[in-house]
């Protein structure tokens, strides 16, 4: 009953979603026609032609309409600007965006769980604090500045990375994403580790580590076999935003290392006014994020026996 629920919510929310986003397109300044017509001089005639064509005079809620029939069989329609499918391009773009969030994500655990949790096991000592600072000057550098620092720095003046693309093979794709990986998992590197301790720190004081610490268990056995997974709900729910902060918000990154990915895809759809495929990354962004947090909570239930039974009993 809960799934329906959840899943009629979701579907309640795209509506919602496509509909702001087709009205706020329909109203901005400027239409398609002058995107396609570009500099050209243009007759009237010409510019009703390309309006009747693509059903530009049509009332809001006919255009929307038909839309949404052809987006529910899976039809999102033509790029007016590039007059590809939308599926396609999306397709196309998908690949890019999704390896870089992937491997951002893959840093961001690999980096930040241990971190806070040493941050933790050396509360108030010149680690806990080194890890501390080191967190809070991520946090302080925007993505776009740490992206140009990196490209100067390993990119450009010692030439070991690339400087842009996404390369072709899978180990050059690695390679070519490594520094926007980095860009893109920093500051979100930085936020795991204060999440990390700051639970683990709650948990220090609770009883069954007490009575783990009065049989004799090495201090490590019990902050990583007991403290890491009792604090690993909160860390998981930071971690599931931020793969959907990654699939939906590399825009900087990307620009800075010319990735053809979909936030470079969705910036030159909107300056070009292109409906069909700003309508369908809106769509596919709120899709992520949605399926981001069912998965959360199915995580919640395969970690937690806390969560397990009370799903049992509901």
């Amino acid at each position: 009953m809960a799934v329906i629920k959840r899943l009629c919510a979701a579907v309640l929310l795209l509506g919602v979603l496509s509909v702001l986003t087709y009205g706020l397109l329909a109203v901005a300044p400027g239409g398609p026609e002058q995107v396609l017509l570009g500099g050209r001089p243009s007759t009237p005639e010409t510019r009703a032609a390309i309006r009747e064509q693509y059903h530009l005079d049509d009332p809001f809620p006919v255009r929307y309409a038909r839309w949404l029939g052809d987006a529910l069989q899976g039809d999102f329609g033509t790029s007016i600007s590039s007059r590809e499918p939308v599926t396609t391009m999306i397709a196309d773009r998908l690949p890019v965006t999704a390896g870089l969030a992937g491997y951002a994500l893959v840093l961001t655990v690999v980096v930040g769980v241990p971190a806070g949790l040493i941050a933790a096991m050396r509360r108030g000592g010149r680690l806990d604090q080194g890890i501390t600072l080191a967190s809070l000057v991520a946090l302080s550098i925007p993505s776009f500045a740490l992206s140009i620092l990196l490209l100067y720095g390993f990119a450009v003046a010692l030439d070991w990375f690339p400087v842009f693309g996404a390369g072709d093979t899978p180990m050059d794709r690695l390679v070519h994403l490594t520094l926007p990986a980095i860009a893109l998992a920093a500051a979100q590197a930085a936020i795991v580790v204060r999440q990390m301790r700051a639970a683990a720190l709650d948990l220090a004081a609770q009883d069954f580590l007490t009575f783990a610490k009065a049989r004799g268990l090495p201090r490590r056995r019990v902050w990583v076999s007991y403290a890491l997974r009792n604090a690993a709900l909160p860390v998981l729910t930071v971690g599931g935003l931020l793969l959907a902060a990654n699939l939906t918000g590399s825009v900087f990154v990307e620009q800075a290392f010319g990735l053809h990915g979909l936030g470079a895809l969705l910036i030159g759809a909107v300056g070009q006014k292109d409906i069909p495929v700003v309508q369908a990354l809106v769509l596919l962004g709120g899709a992520i994020v949605i399926i981001v947090n069912l998965l959360i909570d199915l995580a919640y239930v395969a970690v937690d026996p806390r969560v397990r039974h009370k799903a049992a009993a509901a």
